[in-house]
C-alpha cells in the first residue's frame, strides 16, 4: 500500500518530478526489491547490532588515539570485529530470500520471475519431478554459495 497510487511515496515522487504521472511503482521489480528489503531488514540488523554491541569501546578509542580518522577506524577496527554479525546477517537474509516467492507474487508483475515462483508454479501444475529437481538444485546452489562465503569471510569455525 505504501508504493500504491494512494500511498505517500508515489505522489511525493510525482511532486518532486522523479516519476511521471503515468508511472506506477507496483507490479515492478523495484517493488519486489523494496518488499524484500522491508521483510528481511530485521534479519540483517539484529545480528549486526549484536555484533557491534560486543565491540569494546576502548578499542575504538585506541584507534582514535593512534590518529585514525573515522573511516579508517571503521575499516580497520569496526568492520573486522563485526564480521561474525555480517556473515550471520547475510546468511539469515540470503537463504530465505533465494526461495522467496510471495513478494514477487504480490508486488511483481507478470515479467517479474524468481526461482521461488518457478518452483511454486511447477508444484501447482503438478509437475513433481521438475519441482523436486529445481528445489534440490536451489538447495545445492545455496549450500555451495554459503560454504564458499564462509571460507572467504574467514569464519571457518561456523562450519
Amino acid at each position: 500500500q505504501i508504493l500504491g497510487e494512494e500511498g505517500f511515496v508515489v505522489p511525493t515522487l510525482r511532486t518532486i518530478g522523479i516519476i511521471s504521472d503515468t508511472t506506477t511503482l507496483t507490479s515492478t521489480s523495484f517493488a519486489v526489491v523494496m518488499g524484500m528489503t522491508y521483510n528481511f531488514l530485521p534479519f540483517m540488523t539484529l545480528p549486526l547490532y549484536a555484533s557491534i554491541d560486543r565491540i569494546d569501546p576502548r578499542t575504538l578509542e585506541a584507534s582514535g588515539d593512534l590518529y585514525a580518522n573515522g573511516f579508517t577506524t571503521f575499516r580497520k577496527v569496526t568492520l573486522p570485529l563485526s564480521m561474525p554479525g555480517v556473515v550471520a546477517g547475510t546468511l539469515l537474509t540470503f537463504i530465505p530470500a533465494a526461495g522467496d516467492y510471495v513478494n514477487a507474487e504480490l508486488l511483481g508483475g507478470p515479467n517479474t520471475t524468481m526461482i521461488g515462483n518457478v518452483i511454486q508454479s511447477r508444484f501447482l501444475i503438478p509437475d513433481y519431478p521438475t519441482t523436486s529437481a529445481l528445489s534440490f538444485t536451489l538447495m545445492a546452489a545455496i549450500l555451495i554459495i554459503v560454504l564458499v562465503y564462509i571460507r572467504k569471510a574467514g569464519t571457518d569455525e561456523v562450519v
